[in-house]
């Protein structure tokens, strides 16, 4: 595929060794969906900051799992070379670490689902109806069981 681009940020102060895997996974979703010349970013925060995004922008004054800023809503997003800057995806590890462990699952699950619905909305994929909720659910879900993230 084409020249795609992930930069990861991670601004906490430990370190996420699944990061890797998640960044892996972002461009297996790219590939499924058949883009390229896609760039965005996945900058991995704590709840104060989240909560902080989501008063300030959605004005939802309470900590997030996943927020994203996505550039491409009027399609005029797209650099001379062709490369289209999708926006930023904000996870909370915070919440990723709570709801991880609410679902019994692994840390490495939660980032991946919570990455791969942040570049879903990235693209303008939501789930405010039962039918776009299906139809985004059904994406990630393929996404990840494809590169053997289960639940």
């Amino acid at each position: 595929m084409g020249n795609n681009k992930i930069e990861i940020f991670n601004q906490v102060e430990e370190d996420i060794p699944e990061l890797d895997t998640v960044k892996k996974v972002l461009l297996s979703a790219i590939e499924k969906e058949q883009l390229e010349n896609i760039n965005f970013n996945l900058i991995i925060v704590n709840n104060e900051d989240i909560h902080e995004l989501n008063k300030n922008y959605r004005k939802i004054d309470r900590p997030t799992d996943v927020i994203t800023f996505a550039l491409e809503d009027d399609d005029t997003m797209v650099l001379p070379e062709g490369i289209r800057v999708l926006g930023d995806i904000y996870i909370s590890i915070d919440r990723a670490k709570d709801q991880a462990g609410d679902y019994g699952h692994s840390l490495l699950r939660e980032l991946c689902f919570l990455a791969v619905h942040g570049f879903y909305h990235l693209l303008g994929y939501d789930h405010n109806t039962p039918e776009e909720e299906k139809i985004m659910f059904s994406k990630q879900e393929e996404v990840l069981s494809s590169y053997g993230i289960t639940r």
